[in-house]
């Protein structure tokens, strides 16, 4: 599973340097990887960008609105 980052996202780049596995690319709004997205598994403390994110924007996948086409 991987974190997802909603639109209402204000691009502020404090998740960047966060997120051990490179996952969150930058854009009008910031993308996470899918791919390489791990949750921060093997973080104490779990996901690291949701920590940081000061507008709550970043959601577990249970949370996550509908998937949209990336």
């Amino acid at each position: 599973m991987a974190v997802f980052i909603t639109d209402q996202c204000t691009a502020c780049g404090l998740c960047l340097p966060e997120c051990p596995t490179e996952s969150i690319s930058e854009g009008d709004l910031y993308l996470v990887n899918q791919q390489t997205c791990n949750e921060c598994e093997d973080q104490e403390g779990g996901s690291k960008c949701i920590a940081v994110c000061p507008v709550d924007c970043i959601v577990l996948p249970q949370k996550a609105p509908a998937e949209k086409s990336q």
